[in-house]
């Protein structure tokens, strides 16, 4: 009967904490460098009497968003996906605001890489005579922070990649026609998934091409002659604009120039990701040709591919990828398989680094 009772709670526990996920997720964008977090407060007859959500870096973290919204929180059960934080920083410590307000059991989903946390928000709530449980769907939770992860595991910038392409692989026919190999659908979902991340990177010869606007807060140019045109291109009609290239260092309005290092006449692509990590931009989505796009896969922790059900039948047509020539099948990149999701009539593939 024990058994029993605790196997209920446990699958309870794992509702709730997928409740957390999807809450946390409305912060998406906004909260960075901070993480994704959502919370529900239980009563003690299991009922839900509060939610929130990290909305936005600086305000109120998910716990005392929820905290705030009650009178009496005593005798309750909060969940959370992420470890409550014991630290001072926008805000006060969600730690302290929870023993504040005499909550009995925590569930939490992982414990927080950030050096400043690490397991002291556990302790400071179970030295307080709080139970504490978890971690409950640890891996699904680490999945959602996996740029925060990153951030404060490697000290480095989390790198994704969009590319979209024929069944053939191909990204544009041979003289640079590329509208549009996918739908509306797929392209809708192309907004959402810029929308994740800090900013977004191409290449000149994809601003030259395409004269993309790639409406984002912030946005990178690689343009290593600044063959690019400030007052001509669309991209740079709105945001942040960071242009890294050869030739000078300098800011002019939203522009921001920085010199690089040159390699085989190209721009030195860990400079550029050492650089973005020291200005602060803690995630970034690379959209390019297939050149720019082989040179960043060393660095690419993700992998978004959209595949059309089209075939463009064209040896020369331009490839998704650029970069050396492999002789053998054992020398491929690989890739690790997360999911697939589908916008009609087009797949999306989502792929995390493996090499």
């Amino acid at each position: 009967m024990i058994s029993y009772k605790i196997q209920i709670m446990e699958q309870q526990y794992v509702k709730l904490m997928k409740q957390c996920i999807e809450l946390a997720k409305s912060g998406f964008g906004s909260v960075s460098p901070n993480p994704l977090v959502g919370c529900v407060v239980l009563n003690s007859n299991g009922e839900i009497i509060s939610t929130g959500y990290h909305a936005k870096y600086g305000e109120n973290h998910a716990e005392r968003d929820a905290l705030l919204k009650l009178d009496d929180a005593r005798g309750c059960t909060l969940v959370v996906n992420l470890e409550p934080c014991s630290h001072y920083g926008k805000t006060p410590p969600c730690a302290d605001l929870i023993i504040e307000k005499g909550i009995k059991t925590v569930v939490y989903g992982m414990r927080d890489v950030n050096s400043l946390v690490a397991g002291n928000g556990l302790k400071k709530l179970q030295d307080a005579g709080i139970e504490v449980i978890g971690p409950v769907l640890e891996d699904e939770c680490k999945k959602l922070n996996e740029v925060f992860i990153k951030n404060h595991v490697k000290k480095q910038t989390f790198v994704a990649l969009k590319t979209a392409t024929t069944i053939d692989g191909k990204i544009a026919t041979s003289n640079g026609d590329s509208k549009w190999i996918t739908s509306e659908n797929a392209r809708a979902k192309v907004r959402e998934i810029r929308a994740m991340y800090d900013a977004i990177l191409t290449s000149s010869s994809t601003v030259i091409a395409d004269n993309p606007t790639m409406e984002h807060k912030c946005k990178i140019i690689l343009d290593r002659e600044l063959k690019t045109d400030t007052n001509h291109h669309n991209i740079y009609k709105n945001g942040k604009i960071f242009v890294f290239n050869a030739l000078k260092d300098g800011k002019d309005n939203n522009i921001i120039y920085i010199k690089t290092p040159v390699t085989d006449n190209k721009l030195k692509i860990d400079f550029v990701v050492e650089k973005l990590y020291s200005s602060g931009i803690m995630s970034v989505l690379v959209e390019a040709g297939g050149i720019l796009n082989g040179s960043f896969l060393p660095y690419v922790d993700k992998l978004y591919h959209f595949t059309a059900p089209k075939i463009l039948s064209d040896n020369s047509g331009k490839s998704c990828f650029g970069g050396k020539s492999i002789e053998k099948i054992s020398d491929c990149i690989n890739l690790e398989y997360e999911k697939t999701e589908l916008y009609p009539p087009d797949i999306l593939n989502i792929y995390n680094k493996s090499f």
